[in-house]
């Protein structure tokens, strides 16, 4: 919207200065150190995450994964049978092996909570007890009361060097505050009563000035004490494609149970008896233990990342709706375009000249302090040579403020009425004057839409009566590498969609620029809730962000929901994420997230899956090629024993767990591509190599067991 057509977006030009709500986050903006954690296999945080692995063979803890539960088991019964003959060296092997098999698994866990804690460790540095001052019942006295003490709707004030108390919403005044402990951003920002930056978290400091705060949570369950939660993975919940693969996981290990158990009377009838090590090591190195390793790791890796991007989402279903989106609805301003609209040029109609379109103008947006109107002024000065003048040399004028109802703004000064507006609200008042509307007018402002800019019209009445004398014309600039990425998200099947106030000629001229795929021109509230109904009916995930109250139930319809933090408490109720940095384009950035949680949760399962395959080949012919030869024809590795061969494939299992720790914390790397590519592309390095890494390891092994005297 221009100068005319909105609130004004910075009323303090003398506090100290901030970015923009829409600004782009600079490349290497990485929140405080503590918040991103360390490295992936940073012995510091192996050494405090292993503890919490030990803990976590708790029956209670481990039975939430079905695969890992019955490595336990297994672990449990070899320990048992190993006691019985304490000089069985291969029955100690096994149950150590399997041991470290299940610690492996809670450790993958703990290192992804580790750097989580890591995170809420300097969150909780922000959590502060303060003292607020409440406004009393009558408004008119102050009390002092601990923070904890604070209800929903109690009044607030805070001043600068105050702590604020708790979450809310700026009911009176404008202040800059220090939100630094929240988003790692030393940048001050605005905050102020109205419009849709009015929403305060608590443990943030006031930098300047008095604001009237109204509390919106009780105490315990803040902003702060939500993220905390969140990193941690205590309010982590399993998304429905993970709840899913693991009754995939839960079915597969129940199957090969039964397979293992019916084997031994086989077994006895053939007159090749297993013993319970043997089978235990079977059944762990059949069912899948490595994705059932490292499945809850590479959730909890998912939304570590996006708090590493200062996104806070609210449920892991969230991230993982991020990665099945296929509409992405993208507001205009801030996220398309940088925003503020620049003054281009003054267009004049016939019998006017484009010095006094451009004097009017400056005159009318002297009292504007929005960047438009401060560009019109400067643009005056530079391109036509123009003064600037300053209120204070007209303090005899008396200044026209923009209003909805009006949609215009000027000056009355010295005998002369001068306006600038929308086209329609401009005309009206010349013709309600009984002044002149040039022929070419509407013709010119036709023009500056179709080319996708902003045309504000400027009129006066003064001795020679009312007219419109010509054209402002604003240009909205698209930000660079837009159309770059739109293309990136048509690759990968998602179609976008921008969301504009701008009339339909302006909104056809920037969507062609940007190169998105469908627009909304003028958009209402019910308008960006029926787009999202729609398709949603047509059986489509639809993202969108939003930041003001009125993009509440657009936010809440939507499957990903991405309020800024800037915006309203309401918003950032409705949405099931917030974006700290109050960056629009970052949704674009969580849509690539979600995939890549996806991908390598399929990667891993197809990893998983596949290598099993060559546990096969190892263990099934050193179990029965005694009594049925022709099996030894299936050892195509050529392992050294029947022991060397079950230890080396049980001994790979455990590694490959450890081994995928990084892959499942970092992700696969995501590029954009068709599902055909990625599934081809996925089934060829996971898939194969899968197949093809354990026979290689397995010999590996084998062959350094081999060396050892009295084994090999």
């Amino acid at each position: 919207m221009t100068s005319d057509t909105k609130n004004q977006e910075d009323v303090m030009s003398t506090v100290t200065p901030t970015r923009a709500p829409h600004q782009d986050v600079p490349t290497g903006h990485k929140p405080d150190a503590g918040r991103v954690g360390g490295g992936l296999f940073d012995p510091e945080q192996l050494l405090k995450s292993f503890p919490d692995a030990v803990r976590k063979l708790d029956p209670r803890v481990m039975v939430k994964s079905p695969v890992m539960f019955v490595v336990l088991i297994g672990s449990v019964v070899t320990t048992v049978l190993a006691l019985k003959d304490p000089t069985d060296w291969f029955g100690w092997a096994i149950t150590a092996w399997l041991w470290l098999t299940t610690i492996f698994a809670n450790l993958a866990e703990a290192v992804a909570e580790g750097r989580g804690k890591a995170q809420a460790d300097t969150l909780r540095k922000a959590k502060t007890d303060t003292v607020a001052r409440r406004l009393t019942k009558d408004g008119k006295g102050e009390e002092s009361v601990p923070g904890t003490d604070l209800r929903i709707g109690d009044l607030v004030v805070c001043e600068a060097g105050d702590i604020i108390p708790g979450d809310g919403d700026v009911v009176e005044g404008v202040a800059s505050v220090d939100e630094s402990a929240i988003t790692g951003e030393s940048a001050p920002v605005i905050r102020e009563s109205g419009g849709d930056r009015c929403a305060v978290t608590g443990g943030t400091k006031v930098l300047s000035d008095r604001i009237v705060i109204k509390i919106t949570t009780k105490p315990g369950e803040t902003f702060i004490d939500r993220m905390i939660n969140l990193v941690e993975g205590a309010a982590r919940q399993k998304t429905p494609n993970e709840i899913a693969l693991n009754i995939l996981l839960a079915s597969l290990t129940i199957v090969f149970l039964l397979a293992v158990v019916t084997l031994q009377p086989f077994a006895i009838y053939a007159g090749a008896e297993q013993s319970m090590i043997v089978l235990t090591a079977l059944l762990v190195c059949l069912i899948p233990t490595t994705i059932g390793a490292l499945l809850s790791a590479i959730g909890i890796a998912g939304m570590d990342r996006l708090v590493q991007r200062n996104v806070l989402a609210m449920s892991g279903r969230a991230v993982e709706a991020a990665g099945d989106v296929s509409t992405l609805l993208l507001d205009k301003t801030g996220t398309i375009t940088l925003g503020n609209r620049q003054a281009a040029e003054f267009v004049p109609v016939k019998g006017t000249s484009a010095g006094e379109v451009a004097d009017a103008a400056q005159l009318s947006s002297l009292a504007d302090e929005t960047p438009e109107g401060r560009s019109i002024v400067v643009l005056a000065k530079e391109k036509y040579g123009l003064r600037e003048r300053h209120q204070g040399e007209l303090a005899h004028a008396e200044w026209i403020a923009f209003t909805a109802q009006t949609r215009m703004s000027g000056v009355d000064v010295d005998g002369r009425k001068v306006r600038k507006g929308a086209t329609g609200s401009v005309v009206a008042w010349v013709n309600e004057r009984g002044g002149d509307v040039a022929d070419d007018a509407q013709a010119l402002t036709d023009s500056i839409s179709q080319a996708g800019g902003t045309p504000l019209l400027v009129a006066v009445e003064d001795d020679k009566g009312a007219r419109v004398l010509g054209v402002i014309h604003l240009k909205d600039v698209v930000k660079e590498g837009m159309r770059e990425r739109f293309d990136e998200l048509r690759r990968m099947g998602i179609k976008t969609v921008m969301i504009t106030g701008d009339n339909p000629l302006t909104a056809k001229a920037i969507a062609e620029e940007a190169g998105v795929d469908d627009f909304l021109a003028e958009a209402t509230p019910e308008d960006k809730m029926a787009l999202i109904k729609r398709e949603q009916a047509g059986g489509k995930l639809v993202a969108m962000t939003g930041d003001g109250t009125n993009d509440a139930p657009a936010l809440a319809q939507a499957d990903v929901g991405v309020a800024m933090n800037t915006g309203t408490s309401a918003a950032k109720e409705a949405g099931n994420m917030v974006d700290l940095d109050s960056n629009p384009t970052k949704l674009i950035e969580i849509v690539e997230i979600g995939k890549q949680l996806l991908i390598t949760r399929g990667a891993l399962t197809t990893f998983s899956i596949a290598n099993d395959v060559a546990k096969y080949f190892a263990i099934i012919p050193a179990m029965f090629a005694v009594v049925y030869p022709g099996l030894d024809k299936l050892n195509i590795m050529g392992l050294a024993s029947p022991e060397s061969a079950i230890l080396s494939a049980v001994i790979f299992n455990a590694l490959i767990i450890i081994a995928l720790v990084p892959l499942a914390l970092k992700g696969v790397q995501y590029k954009p591509t068709s599902a055909d590519k990625m599934l081809r592309r996925n089934l060829g390095l996971y898939g194969l190599g899968g197949l093809i890494a354990p026979f290689i390891g397995i010999k590996i092994i084998d062959l350094l067991i081999s060396l050892i005297p009295g084994i090999g």
